[in-house]
């Protein structure tokens, strides 16, 4: 039977009420972060980790910080601390190796995952989180399902820190990070971040100018 995730994440928040964990969240952009953050900011105590090597180039990874850092100042009003990691795309572009030619959406894409969620959980157990999760799942061209998957199973390796279930998308999520993307003017990338996922978009608008 196919998981719930919203529904086990609102089991959660409703058994923690009142003692608001710590909780890492991996946030890949400002519009994915918008709604994620005004949902659990009423429940857990939030640090946002922007560790993203896949973007490039580097200009774009600098934009899209300074966009999540001016989101936190004006629509949170309680201190949410961002750690940014020094970025780094070999880190990247190892891992993926061989994978150049998958196509978006596929095995180069779930192992981009794994790169960002291992460090979200590393950083999680040496800081002392409860639980950790990720921004990623708003997006309807991400896959909820395998997110969570690497999720649970990196929270086993590791232990000490508890994967936060979701699928932020659902309950009308990523509806309402459109809103407030347009609500604080953000800036809302048509990629996703890495050579390989802008390469595949300026090959479809080229066919669309044909």
């Amino acid at each position: 039977m196919k998981r719930n995730y919203s529904k086990e994440l609102e089991n959660i928040i409703r058994v923690s009420s009142g003692n608001n964990p710590k909780l890492l969240i991996h946030s890949c952009c400002a519009p994915c972060s918008s709604y994620v953050l005004e949902y659990l900011s009423q429940h857990f105590d939030i640090t946002l980790l922007y560790y993203n090597p896949n973007i490039s180039p580097k200009s774009e990874f600098e934009y899209r910080v300074s966009e999540l850092k001016r989101l936190v100042s004006e629509m949170i009003d309680k201190e949410i601390n961002i750690e940014i990691p020094e970025y780094n795309d070999r880190e990247f572009y190892d891992e993926v190796k061989g994978m150049e030619d998958i196509p978006e959406g596929g095995e180069r894409c779930f192992k981009c995952y794994e790169i960002r969620l291992r460090k979200a959980i590393e950083y999680g157990k040496e800081n002392g989180f409860e639980y950790f999760t990720t921004t990623l799942s708003i997006s309807p061209y991400k896959n909820a399902e395998k997110l969570n998957e690497i999720g649970e199973r990196l929270a086993g390796e590791y232990g000490g820190v508890k994967w936060l279930p979701s699928d932020f998308k659902k309950k009308n999520g990523y509806k309402r990070s459109i809103e407030l993307s347009r609500k604080y003017n953000l800036y809302r990338q048509d990629y996703c971040g890495c050579v390989y996922s802008k390469a595949e978009r300026d090959k479809k608008t080229a066919g669309t100018n044909d």
